[in-house]
């Protein structure tokens, strides 16, 4: 009688039973469990792909470099050539990458460059997110031949 009186008064408050919490926490669990590694393994994806977008842009920032000057950076200049101008090159019209972070792979390491190249006049590549030669996924190597 007092719950029915409380109830007409607007006094009872409605409210979740413990195993109603549980119950949504366990599908929620499930689904994290189900969903996080393809959502990991797309993020591992997507880190390939902005590597090889940017060894494009790299690329594609060599080549001007070449057109202004006659000549790719020498190995002993390397990538950094591309941002802050070398001594004796009076024809460098750069910097042809706007920012320094340019120069870097989505891991945060710096290209390997080097001049004269094995597969053509210079070689570019990212050693992927092992930072290893060869390796699988996101530990695979990006390269510009």
């Amino acid at each position: 009688m007092a719950r029915q009186r409380a109830k007409q008064h607007g006094r009872l408050e409605d409210g979740y039973t413990l195993l109603e919490l549980l119950v949504v926490l366990g599908i929620i669990a499930a689904l994290s469990a189900i969903v996080a590694p393809r959502v990991i393994g797309y993020l591992g994806q997507a880190k390939s792909d902005a590597g090889r977008a940017q060894l494009a842009n790299v690329q594609s920032a060599l080549e001007l470099y070449y057109l202004d000057t006659g000549t790719y950076p020498t190995g002993d200049q390397g990538i950094d050539a591309l941002t802050q101008a070398p001594a004796n090159i009076a024809s460098w019209r750069g910097p042809y990458l706007k920012k320094d972070s340019g120069l870097l792979d989505p891991w945060g390491k710096k290209f390997v460059y080097a001049q004269p190249g094995e597969h053509g006049p210079f070689d570019l590549s990212s050693l992927g997110r092992d930072g290893k030669i060869g390796g699988d996924g996101e530990d695979s190597d990006l390269v510009s031949w």
